[in-house]
C-alpha cells in the first residue's frame, strides 16, 4: 500500500525524523489558511499523487501552465496561484503513464535553504535477506540516471537484523554521503530512526529524495515516498486509515476485497491464472506472440467458485479487454471448480469477447468436460503455447 508524501512525513516525524512544517489541503478554499499557517518567506506547493517524478511532470490542462507538480511560491499570493493551477488538474510524470493522475490534494510546505541534496532509501535486499540502506551523494530528481550512468556513486549497506544500525553502519553511511560536523551527527541519529520506522511499520520501501543538508549544517527529510507490505497491514490500523482509494484503480480495489492479486495493465488480453509464477509466464507468452496482457490476476491456490467468478467479472470491467485467457494448473486448486466459476461468470456477464481456457492438473479432465458440455462459446486449449496462440489469433 502506498501513501502520500505528507502522510509519510507524519509517520517519520512520529519516530523523530526532522521534517519541515507543512499543511495538506484538498480544496482551494483551504489554501489561504494553510499558507498563512506557515512562516515563509518561501512556500513550496507540492502535488500529492502516488507517483514519482512530480517535479519534472507536466499538467495536461493548459490552465495549469508548463511548470511541474512541485512549485516555489516566493509570496503568499504566488503560492495561492500555484494551488489554483494545480489542484484538480491532471499531472503526467515518468511514472504515471500518458494518462497521468488527477491532483486531488496539495501539500504546502515551509521552504528550506538547501546546501546539498542527497539520496537515501531503505528496502528489503532479497539477495542478503536483510533491510538495506541505499545512499548517494547525487540526490535530486535524476537518481535513475545516476544508477544507470554512474552506479559507483551509489552505496548499498545491508543491516544485520540482530543488531540494527550499529555505530560502524552509521559511520559507513555518513562516509558514503561525505558528511561532517552537525550533518554527520544528525545522520547518525536519523539512520537509526529510519531503520526503526521501516521495521516497526512493516514498510516495503522508504525513499527520501532528496535528503538535504541545509545551509545551517542540519539534515532534513525534504521528500518522502513510503510503501507498506500489504500482508502486514492487519497489524497497523493507523496505516490502513491513510489509504487513499482515489489513487487506486477501481478494479484493483474490488479485487482486494476478494483477496485477489490483481494489477491493471495496458494491454488487450485479460489473464486469470493461479500462482504468480504461472501468471508471469502467461503474460510473457502473450507478449511473445505479439499482444499485450491487460492485467495480472492471480486467484491463488484455494479459490472457490465465487472467487473465480468475481475475478472473471473484474477482468471484464476493463473496456480495453478484447479477449480472455484462463490458464489454471490444478494442485490445491481443482480444475472443475475453476470451470464452474468461469461458466457462471460467462453467463452473468453475457461475455462478448473470445475466451480461451487451458486446464491442467487436479480434475483437469472433469473441468474440460464441464466446459465442453456447457454449450457456451469457450475455446479449449491443450497447453500454454496452444492457449496463447489461440487467444492472440482470436483478438486479431
Amino acid at each position: 500500500m502506498n501513501i502520500h508524501e505528507h502522510q509519510a512525513k507524519e509517520v517519520l516525524k512520529s519516530f523523530g525524523a526532522p521534517v519541515a512544517l507543512g499543511v495538506a489541503i484538498t480544496s482551494v478554499d483551504q489554501a489561504q489558511a494553510a499558507i498563512d499557517a506557515l512562516p515563509g518567506p518561501l512556500w513550496v506547493v507540492k502535488s500529492q499523487i502516488h507517483a514519482g517524478g512530480r517535479g519534472k511532470g507536466k499538467f495536461i490542462e493548459a490552465a495549469a501552465g508548463e511548470k511541474g507538480g512541485v512549485r516555489l511560491g516566493f509570496s503568499k499570493e504566488q503560492a495561492l496561484e500555484h494551488v489554483k493551477a494545480m489542484l484538480g488538474n491532471t499531472l503526467v510524470t515518468a511514472q504515471t503513464g500518458a494518462g497521468g493522475k488527477q491532483v486531488n490534494r496539495i501539500y504546502i510546505e515551509d521552504g528550506a535553504d538547501i546546501e546539498k541534496e542527497l539520496y537515501l532509501s531503505l528496502l528489503v535486499d532479497r539477495g542478503t535477506g536483510k533491510v538495506a540502506f541505499v545512499v548517494s551523494t547525487e540526490g535530486g530528481m535524476d537518481i535513475e540516471a545516476v544508477a544507470h550512468d554512474t552506479p559507483e556513486r551509489i552505496t548499498t549497506l545491508p543491516i544485520e537484523p540482530s543488531t540494527g544500525v550499529t555505530d560502524a553502519d552509521a559511520a559507513k553511511l555518513c562516509d558514503a554521503l561525505k558528511l561532517s560536523g552537525e550533518a554527520r551527527s544528525d545522520m547518525i541519529g536519523l539512520s537509526r530512526i529510519l531503520y526503526k520506522a521501516f521495521v516497526e511499520k512493516d514498510m516495503a520501501m522508504l525513499e527520501i529524495n532528496p535528503l538535504i543538508v541545509m545551509k545551517n549544517g542540519r539534515v532534513r527529510v525534504l521528500d518522502a515516498k513510503v510503501s507498506f507490505d500489504g500482508n502486514a497491514l492487519f497489524r497497523h490500523p493507523d496505516i490502513v486509515a491513510l489509504r487513499d482509494k482515489t489513487e487506486e484503480d477501481e478494479k484493483e480495489i474490488e479485487a482486494s476485497a476478494w483477496d485477489l492479486a490483481y494489477i491493471a495493465l495496458d494491454g488487450t488480453i485479460g489473464c486469470m491464472v493461479n500462482g504468480a509464477g504461472l501468471a508471469m509466464a502467461t503474460m510473457d507468452i502473450i507478449k511473445l506472440y505479439g499482444e499485450e496482457p491487460a492485467n495480472f490476476c492471480d486467484v491463488g491456490g484455494g479459490a472457490g467458485k465465487e472467487k473465480v467468478a468475481a475475478a472473471f467479472k473484474i477482468i471484464m470491467k476493463d473496456p480495453k479487454v478484447k479477449g480472455i485467457l484462463v490458464n489454471i494448473f490444478g494442485g490445491i486448486m481443482k480444475c472443475d471448480v475453476i470451470a464452474e466459476g468461469v461458466l457462471a461468470a460467462v453467463r452473468e456477464t453475457n461475455l462478448a469477447v473470445p475466451l480461451v481456457v487451458r486446464l491442467e492438473g487436479t480434475n483437469a479432465e472433469l473441468g474440460k468436460k464441464i466446459i465442453k458440455d456447457s454449450g457456451l462459446n469457450v475455446v479449449p486449449a491443450n497447453d500454454l503455447d496452444d492457449a496463447a496462440q489461440k487467444i492472440v489469433a482470436a483478438v486479431r
